[in-house]
Parts: structure tokens; C-alpha cells; sequence
């Protein structure tokens, strides 16, 4: 899920310790329609494909909203689940998902994934929770619940590049990419860039995807910025692996 809004909220629900995630928690209607837009050629996905693939394996989806995103691991994978703390997405996701076989839907947060350890082989957050500085609970679950070997894939936006990335850092002015980066890196993380498009059927979509994406300002300015109905997106792809033999204490 896509969260650059959360960034701006700051929200945090204490008691579960559950960042909120604004866009998608109060129109999901228009985040599907982002969904929809996001890289259609699919080249994220091809390249987390080449990072780790999910063939015959045991996937988590972290922040998996409405189940989006779910179908799509369940093609190739032996199982997926769904990790959402929000219980209506939760609902939502698990309609979605209901004729799948091998695939359910969890309330938890990244923090605390209702998932036994070593069970399963690729961890996935696809701009959910995963943000940098702050987010090493949730780095600890993943590698608990990872099977040695396994993956945990980090899907974040690029916010050096033009024009998307300008914006965001106009419109989260206290959000350092380069200090994000430095603490993946020190974690033990490899980096991939990846470069996508997002496509919308009409100016009508694009107008109602940037308002849950960015402050009134910054939307307008970013609609009066794109000529037609096409964003250039840029991706980071953070990889890290759990070590063969790794003991968490």
C-alpha cells in the first residue's frame, strides 16, 4: 500500500502500535483505482522476481490492504497470506481472495505477524510500514518469521526522482530519501531502482489519486504539472536475506 500520506499523519495507533495509513483507510475506492494505475507493465514485480523468486513458495503480503496485490503471488506461490491491521481492509481483502485456494487473510501489523517462525519464504511491504528509521520491530519479525535463506522485500518510493519524488518532498518536507537509505543500507540491505509509469483512464482519476496522495497544495500543483494521464514513478527495491543458520535471541 501506497503510504505517502501516512508519512504526513504521523498517526500511530499506540495500542496496537499500528501506523495509520490515511489514503487507503479512508478511500479505498480511489486507492483501488490507484492500484489499477500503478506500473501495469508490471516491472516492479519483475524485478522483485529476479531478487527472490515466489515460485512453489510460502509468501507474506505486509500491509495488504484490500488484497490488491494478493492474487497475483497466489498464481505462482504454494501459499500467501495477507498480514493487514485494519479490519475493514481486512474484510475486504479476504472477499477478494475468497476463491483462492491457498490464500488467507490476517489481522497483525509488521510488527507482530500472527505466523510462526522459519515458516515461510519471502517476506513482501510494498510502501507499507517499511520507511526507514523506526521501522526495526518490524525488520526483527520479518527475519523471525522467515524460513533461513529467505527473503524480506522492502517496496518503497524513490524520492529523488522527477517528478513524483518532487513532489513528495515538497509535500513532506521533513522526509530525508538519502538518510532512508543510509539506515537500509546499514541494515544490511541491497538497493535496486526501479523506473515505472502509472497510467489513469482519465484526468478525473489522476485528480482523485493525487488528492489522498498529497496536501490541497501540493495535488494541485501536481496536477497542473502532468499534461495528460501518465506519472513517471520511480521505485527503490530493498533486499535483505535471512541468513542460513541465523538464531534470533
Amino acid at each position: 500500500m501506497l503510504r505517502t500520506s501516512m508519512w504526513r499523519a504521523g498517526n500511530r495507533e499506540a495500542d496496537r502500535g499500528v501506523i495509520a495509513s490515511p489514503n487507503i483507510w479512508h478511500w479505498p475506492e480511489v486507492y483501488e483505482e490507484e492500484n489499477r494505475a500503478q506500473d501495469p507493465r508490471g516491472a516492479v514485480y519483475a524485478a522483485l522476481r529476479e531478487s527472490a523468486d515466489w515460485t512453489a513458495s510460502d509468501v507474506v503480503d505486509v500491509g495488504s490492504g484490500s488484497g490488491f496485490h494478493l492474487p497475483m503471488f497466489a498464481s505462482d506461490a504454494r501459499t500467501v497470506t495477507g498480514i493487514e491491521p485494519h479490519p475493514p481492509l481486512v474484510a475486504a481483502a479476504r472477499t477478494r481472495v475468497r476463491h483462492l485456494p491457498g490464500v488467507t487473510v490476517a489481522e497483525g501489523s509488521a510488527a507482530a505477524m500472527p505466523i510462526p517462525d522459519a515458516s515461510v519464504d519471502l517476506v513482501h511491504a510494498r510502501t507499507a510500514y517499511f520507511f526507514g528509521p523506526g521501522c526495526g520491530p518490524g525488520i526483527l519479525e520479518a527475519m523471525r518469521v522467515l524460513r533461513p535463506g529467505g527473503t524480506l522485500a522492502v517496496i518503497d518510493l524513490d524520492a529523488t526522482a522527477h517528478p513524483y519524488g518532487t513532489w513528495m518532498r515538497a509535500d513532506l518536507p521533513h522526509y530525508d530519501p538519502a538518510s532512508v537509505e543510509t539506515f537500509f543500507e546499514a541494515q544490511g540491505f541491497e538497493l535496486r531502482r526501479i523506473d515505472t509509469l502509472w497510467e489513469f483512464p482519465d484526468r478525473a482519476t489522476l485528480q482523485r489519486v493525487l488528492g489522498i496522495e498529497f496536501g490541497p497544495r501540493i495535488a494541485a500543483r501536481a496536477l497542473r504539472e502532468t499534461p495528460g494521464t501518465t506519472l513517471t514513478v520511480r521505485y527503490r527495491l530493498h533486499i535483505r536475506r535471512r541468513p542460513a543458520g541465523l538464531e534470533l535471541g
